[in-house]
C-alpha cells in the first residue's frame, strides 16, 4: 500500500493527479500539498476517521517550511513512503517567482529532493518534467528519446532554463541506491476547458509567445489524465530513471496560443 505525498495539488494537473489516486485502492493515504486554499473538490476526501485525505498549506520554495514538514509528526504519522512532484505551472505571463535569485519550480524541485532523500520512510519520488528539455537538431526535431542531449545552450530562456536545472537535479539521483527516482518527461498538456500547461513557450516569459513570421510548428499533446495515469503507473512499477510520456495528437503552436 502506497501513502504518497503530492506537491502543487491545488493547481491543475495536481488536482487531476489526486482524482485519480484517490480512486486507487492500493494507494492508503494521500498527503497534498499547496500553495492556496483546498480546492472545493477535495472536500468529499476529507471524510473518515482518520481520514484518507490530508490538504496542507505550504510555500515549496521556502527551505524551512519544506524543513519542518518533511520532518513533522504529521508525515510521519501518514507513512509518507512515496513523493509525487508536481511542479509549479500555470504561472503568471511575467514568469515563475524567483526566490534568492533562482527560479521558485527549481528551488522546489532541490529541496523536495534533498527531504524525500534525508527522509526514512521515502522510498521512491515521481516527477513531472518537461519533453521541452531536449535539443532540437533541425534535421532530426521529432525523433527524441530519453537519450537525447539536453539543451544546455548558456542563451536558453529562463523558463526554459528551471525546467532543464530541475530535470539535471533528478537525473543526478537516478544511480541511488535508496531513494527510487522516475522522472516523466511531459509534452504540452491540454486540461480541461482547454487549457495548456507545461509548454514553456506558453507559461512564463511572455517574450517567448512570439513566433517568427511564417513559422508556427506542430505541438505534442496529451491530456491531463494520461499525465495523471502515467503517474499512477510510474507509483505501481519498480523501475527508476527517465522516461518520455508519448503523445499521439499534434497541434499548430499557434491553435495552443
Amino acid at each position: 500500500m502506497n501513502s504518497v505525498l503530492i506537491t502543487h495539488a491545488d493547481l491543475p494537473l495536481g488536482r487531476r493527479i489526486v482524482k485519480v489516486l484517490w480512486h486507487d485502492p492500493t494507494v492508503s493515504r494521500i498527503l497534498a500539498l499547496g500553495e492556496g486554499a483546498m480546492p472545493r473538490a477535495f472536500h468529499s476526501y476529507c471524510d473518515g476517521a482518520p481520514p484518507r485525505f490530508v490538504y496542507e498549506r505550504i510555500d515549496l520554495a521556502r527551505q524551512r517550511s519544506v524543513s519542518e514538514l518533511f520532518r513533522s509528526k504529521r508525515v510521519r504519522l501518514l507513512g509518507v513512503d512515496s513523493v509525487v512532484y508536481v511542479p509549479r505551472h500555470g504561472v503568471a505571463p511575467e514568469g515563475p517567482p524567483v526566490v534568492a535569485g533562482i527560479p521558485a519550480r527549481t528551488a522546489e524541485a532541490r529541496l523536495v529532493l534533498h527531504h524525500a532523500q534525508e527522509s526514512r520512510s521515502i522510498r521512491s519520488l515521481i516527477a513531472l518534467g518537461s519533453a521541452f528539455v531536449y535539443k532540437l537538431a533541425p534535421s532530426n526535431a521529432n525523433q527524441l528519446t530519453e537519450r537525447s542531449a539536453l539543451d544546455l545552450d548558456p542563451d536558453v530562456a529562463p523558463e526554459l532554463r528551471s525546467w532543464i536545472d530541475s530535470d539535471m537535479l533528478f537525473n543526478a539521483e537516478l544511480a541511488s541506491a535508496r531513494l527510487r527516482v522516475l522522472l516523466l518527461r511531459v509534452p504540452t498538456v491540454v486540461a480541461s476547458g482547454g487549457f495548456v500547461y507545461l509548454h514553456p513557450g506558453l507559461e512564463g516569459t511572455a517574450g517567448l509567445r512570439v513566433r517568427p513570421a511564417g513559422f508556427d510548428p506542430l505541438c505534442s499533446v496529451i491530456s491531463d489524465k494520461v499525465v495523471a495515469r502515467a503517474v499512477r503507473t510510474a507509483l505501481h512499477t519498480d523501475m527508476t530513471g527517465v522516461f518520455n510520456v508519448a503523445a499521439r495528437e499534434v497541434l499548430p503552436l499557434s491553435v495552443l496560443g
